[in-house]
């Protein structure tokens, strides 16, 4: 017998592990803030610039996953859920426009819209699913970002790095809660089978969260040789960047990319697999940022000296997606691929050398190691066929 609550939440006429064509369309609000946050660091290539821009991409992340995940839990047929997730879209561009000045003047803009998001949701949650388990679940999330509000609004009240770190604390505070399933008292935390993750149409969100940094990378490339002089050195510059971007994709997808369904099939906590490789995703597509980064900086001066930060900046996209990459292959594989870290081994050895260099020649030597780690990848595979064996989770 099925009752009024399982009618709510029953799986919809499309197919539940395939993403709808709404969630599509959601996500090229997030093309446009990964544009907005590339173009945030590219304006301020220092540690204070980084530091901005981390926040601001937790920030984005955190609105990202979180609707991602309440996909699952909602018909995405009905025309009240398609309202609110235009309006999430909606509400999402408005912030991407606030980000480059997210920490100078459009600050307060920046906090509101945030938090309008997560309040506005949770409340709509509240009243969109009337199932006994909705009030519980959105219910804590709605009591953490109350909380969380008074952080954001204080940091847009404050200035100077004031905002910084108490926006750092609050998006910190934010993501602990998260992990915990935002515990409150009598009430508990909400558990990750709460919130039904289908495998195969998480796992391709993630890899469509990939693709967003990867061609908002492969913009900031275009429209950085578009917007300046056409010049032989350009052409080179654009060449190698657009080759990294092409390397990290092959690396990505490669094998444990194009596994990860399977390995939260295989998973003896699939929910809790699903949530811990949103972390690895956001690794990665922290590191295809600071790629964009560079495609912008070497296109534009291909020749010269490289000042630090820059140099931090070409050799730090790959080595923090390396990073994300290594612990991918532990979440599918329940291993690390040696390749990973030798190709953090090789940027770290090649650090030292970049002030002689200029950046299209540093930016050549990551491109020749990401292009190393890849063959070695496809060496290994191709000789040691490996079957996803994800870790064993309580």
């Amino acid at each position: 017998m099925v009752t009024e609550d399982a009618n709510v939440a029953a799986p919809t006429p499309r197919d539940p592990a395939r993403p709808a064509f709404l969630e599509l369309f959601f996500d090229l609000a997030y093309v446009f803030a990964m544009i907005s946050l590339v173009k945030t660091l590219a304006d301020d290539v220092s540690w204070t610039g980084a530091g901005q821009t981390l926040v601001l991409l937790l920030a984005f992340t955190l609105v990202w996953a979180i609707t991602t995940w309440a996909a699952d839990t909602l018909d995405l047929m009905r025309p009240a859920v398609q309202v609110q997730f235009i309006g999430v879209a909606a509400g999402s561009l408005l912030l991407a426009a606030a980000a480059p000045d997210a920490h100078d003047g459009r600050g307060l803009l920046f906090a509101l819209t945030y938090l309008a998001i997560h309040l506005g949701s949770s409340s709509y949650y509240l009243l969109l699913l009337p199932s006994a388990a909705e009030p519980r679940r959105s219910g804590r999330v709605l009591f953490w970002y109350s909380i969380a509000a008074v952080g954001w609004i204080g940091g847009a009240l404050a200035t100077g790095p004031t905002r910084l770190v108490l926006w750092a604390v609050t998006i910190a505070m934010e993501y602990v809660a998260a992990s915990l399933g935002w515990p409150l008292p009598k009430l508990g935390r909400s558990q990750p089978q709460e919130w039904r993750l289908v495998g195969e149409r998480v796992a391709e969100r993630y890899r469509q969260f990939v693709i967003i940094a990867l061609g908002a990378s492969i913009f900031v490339i275009g429209t950085t040789f578009t917007r300046n002089d056409y010049t032989l050195d350009r052409a080179w510059a654009l060449l190698v960047v657009f080759t990294i971007v092409v390397l990290a994709w092959r690396i990505y997808i490669y094998r444990a990319g194009e596994l990860l369904t399977e390995a939260i099939a295989r998973s003896t906590n699939p929910s809790l697999l699903t949530q811990s490789a949103a972390v690895t995703h956001l690794i990665m597509v922290a590191g295809i940022g600071g790629m964009a980064v560079t495609s912008h900086l070497v296109v534009l001066r291909p020749f010269g000296q490289t000042p630090p930060a820059w140099a931090a900046v070409i050799l730090g996209g790959p080595a923090l997606f390396l990073v994300g990459r290594a612990a991918l292959d532990y979440t599918v594989f329940g291993r690390m691929s040696r390749s990973r870290l030798a190709g953090l081994v090789l940027l770290s050895a090649v650090a030292p050398a970049t002030g002689l260099l200029p950046p299209v020649v540093v930016a050549l030597l990551a491109m020749t190691i990401l292009a190393l780690v890849a063959a070695a990848n496809l060496v290994s595979t191709r000789r040691h066929a490996r079957a996803p064996m994800p870790p064993a989770l309580g």
